[in-house]
């Protein structure tokens, strides 16, 4: 009987394609890369077209020698990796070790595991794309050049341990930047006037912005820029007569967003649901590879989450749109299904991460996801669903009041028709970090209240006036999610890249988190100044998107990679000697506590950088292993003692609250949450805390048994579950 081998990267894609495959086919998984450069060398020779030294990586003999055996038993040999550079790339790698011809009709690739996909696949393979895996090849070549010269350069210059990267220094300075400008902001003063009228003395009160100057017809918006200007034209206000001056009415559409791609997916991940990149990805990986459904088996959730392209297939949208149907009615269902444009720089390979079964809603696969994979499930369910839904429609007014030559202006506006919205609510992954509420340029001079039923002329009773002092802010600090969308618009990086980016700048400790925003570290400030004084078009943004543009270009066909690499490495490499030779070397004292250490007595205490931030060591090491980590007093007590209560950062920015007493040790009281001084829980009697949840605080018992705490809990998953729906 003929035998097909089948080999993919995960086990877990190898058990969802044997589901559809059948018995005469053998699938089994590389494991990931299984051929890569060496670890110890630089592995490109450099003066032979860069020809890469490719070694099997340590640890894959065993799934070596095991896929070899399996090949040989194997009439034919099908090689089923990822659809993108770095899956065709492991494609090349495999038909190298199993002495398989590239040419040949050896690769299939799908975009979503299903059993039609697969089995399509299967029926129609094709050669090894070597133009994607030259890309793949340039790339990682070229991360292995700038890696294997710079930070050598780092260690000498700087100190051991440092990394410099061709993504990673430019994400590195897109930090350092922002924070140079929020340094250098200087806040400037404006005030908003408020006013509160009401056509008649029964009638409720609303309010409206001072807008500006409106002469013989004509609007000009005016910023009160100091309290002179506040008092001048509060004087001028006085005695006027307020009068509805026009009123206008209409509606706006609001169009649903587009399913998401791998970008936008991360950035709603870390908006909505307060994850990590690495963590929206990680969940995702195990969507797409499969998820074992009770009696349904191993099944793929979503489609290829790697993508830039919005692009859907007809058959998708006729499932969507069949479900929109039949849950919502043809008032939900647009005529004409919606058309999403993708970015220009965006690659069309692969069509927009979406679910794979539409038979598979989350609520029915909820048991067997965990609650990363459950959240991130429903939230790409909804937004393609939703995405083939009709705009929400909404009335809007405007309400324009004179007092003098003063124009004061009321915004209003209600929902007439949900449309997508009745699906997707408010999820918290709105443009919320782009909106400057505190800016001047920003309309923040406007409210959406419920307008009344007025006319031009009525004339308005005013009941007061409410000055308020406000001053611009600087430009926020990026999140995970803001920087995502800034490298993606500036073309850093790609898809695959931004997680493992974002990774690395805080495992190399040049980044730290405060809250949830992205600061650089001394340590980040100094090699970016570095890099910047010697390796300006390393960290440039316009170098590194047109680097990007010529692998893009190297995929098409269109540019041989060689040249790409020839023409970087040169002037690179000249500037390395150059820096080598010039540079002066940096050192970076470490600052004394002031302390000696308390276990080998001689040394001083001072403060050193570690993975989790700063933290006190001594100055012997590594003769004296001493460490301390680094801790503020609160305003709390203990509610085992009474002793004051201290606080330290520990891993993902959150924070470990302990009794000042427990080095002691007299106290061992440690938590999550702070206590509340002299507040106790009305069922249990227990001590309250303060705990944070995404960005809010709010009081609980700190007793996890007790009854109000599973009523809380209760009631948190239902309004959750009704602010997704």
């Amino acid at each position: 009987m003929t035998k097909t081998l089948v080999v993919v990267e995960s086990p877990a894609k190898a058990k969802t394609i044997a589901r559809y495959l059948g018995k005469d086919y053998d699938v089994r998984a590389s494991v990931g890369h299984i051929r890569d450069l060496p670890a110890g060398t630089l592995g490109v020779d450099v003066k032979n077209n860069f020809q890469p030294m490719y070694l099997t990586m340590p640890g894959k003999e065993k799934i070596v020698g095991e896929l070899r055996t399996a090949s040989s038993k194997a009439d034919n040999i099908l090689l089923a990796t990822d659809p993108d550079r770095e899956g065709e790339a492991i494609a090349w790698h495999l038909a190298h070790i199993l002495d398989i011809d590239v040419q040949s009709p050896c690769r299939i690739a799908f975009n979503e595991i299903t059993a039609n996909a697969v089995s399509n696949a299967v029926k129609d393979p094709t050669p090894v794309n070597t133009n994607l895996v030259n890309a793949q090849q340039s790339r990682r070549i070229l991360d292995r050049l700038v890696g294997y010269e710079l930070s050598p350069f780092l260690w000498q210059k700087i100190k051991k341990g440092l990394s410099a990267g061709r993504v990673q220094s430019v994400a590195t300075r897109m930090i350092v930047l922002r924070e140079r400008e929020i340094d250098a902001f200087i806040p400037e003063e404006y005030w908003k006037i408020k006013a509160f009228v009401s056509k008649t003395k029964d009638q409720p009160l609303f309010s409206a912005f001072y807008h500006g100057k409106k002469k013989s017809g004509r609007v000009s918006r005016v910023t009160i820029g100091s309290k002179a200007e506040l008092t001048a034209l509060l004087e001028e206000l006085d005695g006027c007569d307020y009068i509805v001056d026009e009123v206008k009415t209409g509606t706006r559409k609001r169009r649903p967003y587009a399913p998401f791609t791998t970008s936008t997916l991360q950035q709603s991940g870390s908006r909505a649901l307060g994850f990590t990149a690495k963590r929206t990805m990680f969940a995702a990986q195990k969507l797409y590879e499969g998820v074992v459904l009770g009696e349904l088996g191993q099944t793929s959730l979503v489609t290829y989450i790697r993508t830039d392209s919005v692009r859907v297939t007809a058959e998708a949208v006729t499932a969507a749109r069949e479900l929109v149907a039949n849950t919502y009615g043809d008032s939900y269902l647009p005529a004409k299904s919606p058309f999403y444009r993708n970015k220009s720089k965006s690659q069309d390979a692969h069509e927009a991460i979406r679910p794979s079964h539409f038979d598979l809603p989350p609520e029915r696969v909820k048991p067997y996801l965990t609650s990363d994979q459950f959240r991130l499930y429903d939230m790409i369910w909804k937004r393609f669903i939703a995405s083939q839904m009709v705009a929400a429609t909404y009335k809007k007014g405007t309400i324009d009041i004179v007092a003098g030559d003063n124009l004061f202006r009321a915004l209003g506006e209600s929902l007439l028709f949900p449309g997508w919205l009745a699906l997707y609510g408010a999820t918290g992954e709105e443009e919320e970090e782009t909106r400057k509420k505190d800016s001047k340029d920003s309309d923040d001079q406007t409210e959406l209240i419920n307008l009344p039923e007025l006319e031009a002329g009525d004339q308005l009773i005013l009941d007061r006036l409410e000055p308020e002092q406000k001053f611009t802010q600087p430009p926020a600090r990026y999140t995970e999610a803001s920087l995502i969308s800034e490298m993606e618009k500036l073309g850093i990086g790609r898809p695959s890249t931004y997680a493992p980016t974002i990774s690395t700048l805080f495992d190399r400790l040049y980044v730290e988190r405060e809250a949830r925003q992205l600061k650089p570290t001394e340590l980040g400030v100094t090699v970016t100044v570095m890099l910047e004084e010697h390796f300006r078009n390393i960290v440039d943004t316009d170098f590194t998107a047109k680097m990007e543009s010529e692998l893009d270009e190297v995929e098409s066909g269109s540019r041989d990679w060689v040249e790409v690499l020839r023409a970087f490495y040169g002037p690179f490499h000249e500037d390395v000697i150059k820096a080598k030779k010039n540079a002066e070397k940096i050192v970076i004292e470490v600052v004394p506590t002031g302390k000696k250490c308390p276990e080998c007595k001689e040394g001083d205490l001072v403060f050193r950088d570690g993975r989790y931030g700063k933290f006190i060591a001594c100055s012997r090491f590594p003769e004296c292993k001493f460490t301390e980590a680094i801790s503020e007093p609160t305003n709390a007590h203990c509610p085992q003692c009474g002793s004051v209560i201290r606080e330290r950062k520990i891993r993902r920015g959150n924070k470990l609250y302990f009794c000042e007493k427990t080095k002691d040790p007299e106290c061992d009281f440690t938590s999550f949450d702070l206590p509340i001084d002299d507040k106790f829980c009305e069922t249990c009697n227990s001590y309250m805390v303060l705990k944070r949840f995404r960005g809010r605080t709010y009081e609980r018992c700190s007793n996890k048994e007790c009854a109000s705490n599973k009523k809380t809990a209760k009631k948190s998953k239902d309004s959750t579950d009704k602010s997704e729906d």
